[in-house]
């Protein structure tokens, strides 16, 4: 299979050249996200965060090789912090590279 696009991962309207990547708010609005002109930063992370586990996670990966980047289904968690409670929604993002040979060549000694 192939990587990943732009597409499959952040929505429809993605895009890139060699100095920007483009993501549409629009195609974020189904993490819920409600586009404006003044989103947070950690909203909009969020939001990113919770898109790209769309095409990048576990269940995928297991049905194409070329998905090196896996982003978990969120563990919920109680925190408490300034004596207040918060739920905490914890996502594990991983990365994978090919393992390198247990046998080193002796010039990587």
């Amino acid at each position: 299979m192939a990587e990943p696009t732009l597409i499959e991962v952040f929505g429809d309207n993605a895009t890139q050249d060699a100095t920007t990547l483009t993501i549409s708010k629009a195609d974020l609005v189904e993490t819920g996200l409600t586009p404006a002109a003044d989103n947070t930063a950690q909203s909009l992370i969020a939001a990113l965060l919770k898109k790209g586990k769309g095409k990048l996670n576990v269940a995928n990966q297991e049905l194409d090789p070329d998905i090196q980047v896996t982003i978990s289904d969120p563990a919920l968690c109680t925190n408490n912090r300034n004596n207040i409670n918060y739920d905490q929604y914890n996502y594990t993002v991983s990365f994978e590279i090919e393992a390198a040979p247990i046998d080193p060549d002796p010039d990587d000694l």
